[in-house]
């Protein structure tokens, strides 16, 4: 984006939500100040005539369903019209289902339809390689977006951004942070987060780490009781100015929110307009063991920085292991080299000489990706099979590159079908994708057809931070082979509800439609594979239950199951058909879309243009999902400018005096 666009801001919130905020100041003074400060003086913080006269978000979580809108109000007190850029960054997982702009009275609101329709009005741009409307651009865990827009002169403008998503439960907690970096002072800023858990909240905490202790207590009210939780953040511009007579704002940093829920039976189920929400965390499990492979790229692209965070991690997590665990590590450059070329207890002894291996290691030549993957699935294959004492255990294999194949096996579609081959479904696969030149698209699909996940790990100074954090999401596996099952008759359109391990921390959850007339019949049986024991458990729907928690949060419940549901629904069929070629790709596609169109979401299968604006060349903004390999943000040098179309000529576009607009967004998925 152009550096001259002025202050900005920036707030990031994920969660798994994430909720990302740029902000432009506000006119206004001082309306409280901390007991015992300083007297602050009034501020003046309009811009070149232009005011933000209020900054909202208002975030409301039902089981674990997030509706988040954001709502920004722009003044401009100028005899001429005013330039101004409207960021919005929202996760990679979230999606946008409104988005409107007030001015004058009249409302210009957003239209989601097919991406092909949508880029109809686009064509041009898109022949001549310029951006369409909102700069579209990835980052490591937002998707952002900016739209310049003309505000005539005396004249206001109202900007609004809804945002819906499906919070995943990590390391035992929901987690909100809001990473807040404004750069300026607000007059009316406010995070106002309200939550509704039919379990009942069994803890919320809210903490600000660019804010005096003292400060943070007085201006951070939290409070929960049952079912509701309440956050509100509103601080004053005297309390954002970093000093009493400065026009800076301390207001730099992480504002966290964290909450759980009760977890007194082992599964939740909740049941309205004939769509169910099936939330399974028992606790009080017996950890199972596991048996764990490495199996670690050491190719000469992982010189450098990355090969240090990489063994970094390594030693770090292999501190981290449990007596009754076993391991191993691969590595692959050219040719492949295992450690033991079998499984160990992780003894004192052993971790020791892990240890001494990894720092000792050097890099070497070429990336045989598919060697190295095969030599850590026959390791874990042969102890299931020579070794009695691990054959209760849960085997994990972690992968880790920074490059495309090269070496041996190239071909994709072959390592794919080699690697499909060798594993069985016995246990899953996760793939971490270390920098920007790695084909994350194949790592995806690889941990997908293998019962796991694939992740990205930023080259950055916490790159070694961010392994250990991967690992920390799979350290603890408390169950395997767990399914979740439901009455044939009485459920359709089930989400996934089979998977090879559940982790301590975590959750699953599944979601579904009941048929008329069945909920009395409707059931959820469970069984997994425990430490030393089978699992069983069943539950049920209580219908007296659901009809009080529709009284007490109203009608907004039975809304958010359904669109949980639609949400986690469109994720699996946008997820599953990157693995499909020809007409099964084209079914799931088109009921991905058909879905993403019914509830009115931006997937990356639709777009939203926006009625009654346009650019110089009278084409309308699109808002829509960028691709995992598009280009940051800044690295774009080009913007288009929007007017608003109204029945008076439009205002003239002005050739300087850009004022930038909050931005703002939610989400998180793993």
């Amino acid at each position: 984006m152009d550096g001259t666009m002025g202050l900005r801001g920036l707030l990031c919130m994920y969660v798994v939500p994430l909720l990302a905020l740029q902000a432009m100041p506000a006119q206004g003074s001082p309306t409280g100040r901390p007991k015992g400060s300083e007297k602050r003086q009034a501020v003046n913080t309009a811009v070149d005539g232009v005011i933000i006269r209020n900054l909202k978000v208002n975030c409301k979580v039902t089981s674990r369903f997030a509706h988040c809108v954001i709502t920004s109000q722009v003044v401009n007190n100028a005899d001429e019209a005013k330039e101004v850029a409207f960021d919005v960054e929202i996760p990679k997982t979230a999606f946008i289902s409104d988005f409107a702009i007030t001015a004058d009275g009249q409302a210009f609101v957003g239209d989601i339809k097919d991406k092909v329709t949508a880029w109809k009005q686009y064509r041009k741009a898109a022949i001549s390689g310029e951006n369409a409307g909102l700069v579209r651009a990835s980052g490591r865990t937002m998707e952002q977006f900016t739209i310049n827009l003309i505000v005539g002169p005396r004249s206001k403008a109202t900007f609004r951004l809804t945002y819906e998503e499906v919070l995943k439960r990590k390391l035992t907690q929901y987690d909100l942070v809001i990473k807040v970096k404004p750069k300026q002072l607000v007059d009316h800023f406010e995070i106002d987060v309200d939550i509704f858990e039919p379990q009942g909240i069994s803890k919320l905490d809210a903490q600000a780490s660019f804010l005096p202790k003292q400060l943070a207590t007085q201006i951070i009210k939290k409070s929960f009781s049952g079912k509701k939780g309440h956050v509100l953040f509103r601080p004053t511009v005297g309390q954002q100015q970093s000093c009493p007579t400065c026009s800076t704002s301390l207001l730099n940093g992480d504002f966290r929110v964290t909450y759980d829920v009760n977890r007194d039976k082992p599964c939740d189920l909740l049941v309205t307009n004939n769509h169910f929400a099936h939330f399974f965390a028992p606790q009080n499990l017996t950890n199972l063991n596991k048996n764990l492979v490495f199996v670690i790229d050491i190719s000469t692209s992982m010189q450098g920085q990355k090969v240090q965070q990489t063994k970094e991690a390594l030693l770090k997590i292999l501190g981290d292991m449990r007596p009754g665990d076993y391991f191993d590590l691969v590595l692959f450059g050219s040719g492949v080299q295992s450690w033991k070329g079998s499984l160990v207890p992780a003894s004192a002894a052993n971790l020791q000489a892990a240890r001494d291996f990894v720092q000792r290691f050097t890099l070497e030549g070429s990336t045989n990706l598919n060697g190295g993957l095969l030599q850590g699935i026959e390791i874990l294959n042969k102890a299931q099979g020579s070794l009695p004492e691990v054959s209760n255990h849960a085997s994990i294999l972690i992968m880790l590159t920074d490059g495309e194949p090269t070496e041996g096996v190239t071909d994709r579609s072959q390592i794919l079908k080699n690697v499909r081959n060798a594993i069985r479904g016995k246990f899953p696969l996760y793939n971490l994708g270390f920098g920007q030149n790695v084909d994350f698209n194949f790592l995806e699909v690889m941990s997908m057809e293998n019962n796991g996940r694939a992740q990205r790990i930023y080259e950055d100074h916490d790159a070694t931070q961010q392994l250990q954090g991967f690992y920390d999401q799979v350290a603890t596996p408390l169950l395997v082979d767990v399914e979740l099952q439901y009455p044939q008759d009485a459920v359709s359109a089930l989400t996934q509800h089979r998977h090879k391990q559940y982790y301590e921390g975590s959750e699953i959850v599944v979601a579904g439609r009941v048929a008329d007339h069945k909920l009395s019949s409707f059931k959820a049986d469970v069984q997994a594979h425990g430490e030393g024991q089978e699992f069983k458990t069943t539950c049920l729907v209580d219908e007296e239950e659901m009809k009080k928690l529709l009284q007490e949060r109203g009608h907004m419940l039975e809304n958010h199951i359904e669109r949980l549901w639609a949400y986690l629904t469109i994720q699996e069929l946008l997820a599953k058909r990157m693995k499909l070629e020809g007409e099964e790709k084209a079914n799931l596609t088109a009921k991905a879309l058909q879905m993403s169109l019914a509830y009115q979401f931006v997937t990356p299968l639709t777009s939203m243009t926006i009625r009654g604006m346009e650019d110089e060349d009278g084409l309308k903004p699109i808002i829509d999902k960028p691709p995992e390999d598009s280009q940051p943000l800044e690295m774009l040098g080009h913007r288009k400018t929007f007017v608003l179309s109204a029945s008076q000529p439009s205002p003239t576009r002005p050739s300087s005096n850009v004022m930038q607009l909050p931005s703002q967004v939610t989400g998180g998925w793993w």
